[in-house]
């Protein structure tokens, strides 16, 4: 009997632990794997014209060329404002109504909720291509096809399920007997939403944020169907810039770097706090 645990613990230190910095080389190479396409980009980006070719493809330029950001960004203007407005309104609205949607579901729970709430997440499983003429035809009758704010609204109601989602999640953290409390002291609906639930949602509202900011900005089927040329967002002139028989490669890749930088700004300063927030609610008690 005492011979057998010694022998049990030697047996249990041959176990096989991976080297430390065997697993940082892995990663490193996993990133610069990961990183080559980027790198591609980017020194096409700075290139001439002239010098862009197969044979020359990994080399990077000996001096920037800006013209391709230049000509791309005047390219770009008019369909910026149009993603700003786009990307703004739908991110806001599709959060708030989240938000509240995620309150009621979660905290004033009414006969058929679960299955509403079940419903909801099933929206997020119905792909883009099966909606279009539905959604055209419905924005045809609203009289918004074409216009800017009709994008908006069909944004606001694909976002509803993985917003509504989050922000369940979120609220399932808050104790119920707070908002007994609050009923208690005579708070209705949106009294108990405004002074309790409200000022506690930064973290949920950050992670909506930035998924919804990322997911309209890059959209690209709904923005090129569902509207006219003069409210068509980014997306659809960075396709337009790598059209025609002659490319110039460096417009296209410049052009993607612009449209790329303010969801990478979005996450470089809200960024820290997404995983926060994507997390709470997770584990509760």
């Amino acid at each position: 009997m005492t011979k057998a645990a010694p022998a049990a613990a030697h047996g249990s230190s041959h176990k096989t632990l991976i080297p430390l910095p065997v697993v940082y080389v892995v990663l490193g190479i996993m990133t610069l794997f990961f990183l080559i396409p980027m790198y591609m980009v980017v020194i096409t980006a700075f290139k001439d014209p002239a010098n862009i070719n197969l044979a020359t493809a990994w080399v990077p330029p000996t001096s920037p060329n800006w013209q391709g950001f230049a000509q791309a960004m005047q390219m770009f203007l008019p369909k910026f404002q149009n993603s700003l407005v786009l990307t703004i309104s739908a991110t806001l609205l599709s959060a708030l109504l989240g938000s509240l949607n995620g309150y009621i579901l979660s905290k004033w729970k009414f006969i058929g909720s679960d299955i509403l709430f079940a419903l909801m997440l099933f929206g997020m499983f119905i792909p883009y291509q099966s909606t279009l003429i539905p959604i055209f035809q419905t924005l045809k009758d609203l009289g918004l096809y074409g216009s800017i704010w009709g994008l908006v609204l069909v944004h606001v109601i694909y976002g509803i399920p993985i917003t509504t989602l989050i922000f369940k999640n979120y609220y399932s953290e808050v104790p119920d007997e707070l908002m007994e409390a609050a009923k208690i002291d005579g708070a209705g609906f949106f009294q108990a939403y405004r002074h309790i639930i409200l000022p506690i949602s930064i973290p949920g509202f950050v992670v909506v944020i930035i998924w919804q900011f990322t997911q309209v900005w890059n959209e690209f089927l709904f923005a090129v169907t569902l509207t006219n040329p003069d409210s068509q967002p980014i997306t659809v002139a960075l396709a337009q810039l790598a059209g025609g028989e002659a490319v110039k490669w460096n417009l296209p890749m410049a052009g993607s770097l612009l449209a790329a930088l303010p969801t990478l700004l979005v996450y470089i300063f809200l960024g820290k706090y997404f995983i926060r927030g994507l997390l709470a609610g997770s584990v509760k008690g």
